[in-house]
C-alpha cells in the first residue's frame, strides 16, 4: 500500500543547519533558515494542491537521534504556522488598503463626474469642453484602477500562499538516518 502523503525530502549534515543562525531563541521557537524554508516551499509548490504533505529529513545517525531532531516537528509546525498568521495579517492589511483606496477612488470619480458636468454646463458643448469632460471621466475611472485591482486580483496569491503554509504546518515531520 502506498503512502498517501507526498514527501518533501531534505538531506542535512546537522539539524541546526535548517535553522536561522541569527535567531537567538531555542528550539522549537527558532525560525527555519531562509534557504531551508525556500527549499521546502518550492518543493511543496510542485506537488498537487490536494496532496497531504510529509517532510522527511535525512541526517547522520548522531544528528537523527539528537534532541534537536526530536524538537524538529514542533519547530517546523510553529514556523509555518507563524508564516500563515503573517500572511493572514498581510491579507487583512491589503483589504484595509483596498477599502481606503476604493473610498478615495470613488470620491475622485464623483468629483470628476461633477467637474465634467460643470465644464460642459459653463462652456457649452465644444470640441475642447468634450475633450476636457472625457479626460475627467477617464481620470475618475483610473483613480479606481488600483482599488479594483486589489479587491479583484491581488488577494489570490496571498490566500494560496497561506493555504500552502497551513499545509506545511500540518505536515508530519520525520527524521531518518541517512545511509
Amino acid at each position: 500500500m502506498s503512502d498517501p502523503h507526498a514527501a518533501i525530502e531534505l538531506r542535512v549534515e546537522r539539524i541546526a543547519n535548517l535553522f536561522d543562525p541569527f535567531d537567538p531563541f531555542p528550539l522549537p521557537s527558532r525560525d527555519l533558515s531562509g534557504g531551508a524554508e525556500a527549499f521546502i516551499v518550492d518543493w511543496a509548490r510542485e506537488l498537487p494542491r490536494e496532496a497531504r504533505l510529509r517532510i522527511v529529513v535525512h541526517a547522520p545517525r548522531m544528528e537523527a537521534e539528537s534532541e534537536a531532531a526530536g524538537a524538529l516537528p514542533a519547530a517546523v509546525k510553529q514556523h509555518f504556522g507563524m508564516r500563515a498568521q503573517r500572511l493572514l495579517g498581510d491579507l487583512h492589511e491589503l483589504f484595509r488598503v483596498g477599502r481606503a483606496s476604493l473610498f478615495i477612488g470613488l470620491a475622485v470619480l464623483a468629483l470628476c463626474v461633477g467637474a465634467s458636468a460643470l465644464v460642459t454646463t459653463m462652456f457649452g458643448e465644444t470640441p475642447l469642453t468634450r475633450f476636457v469632460a472625457e479626460g475627467l471621466f477617464i481620470l475618475g475611472w483610473v483613480a479606481n484602477w488600483r482599488p479594483l485591482e486589489i479587491i479583484l486580483y491581488d488577494w489570490w496569491p496571498l490566500v494560496r500562499r497561506r493555504r500552502l503554509m497551513l499545509r506545511l504546518a500540518a505536515a508530519p515531520v520525520e527524521v531518518r538516518t541517512a545511509e
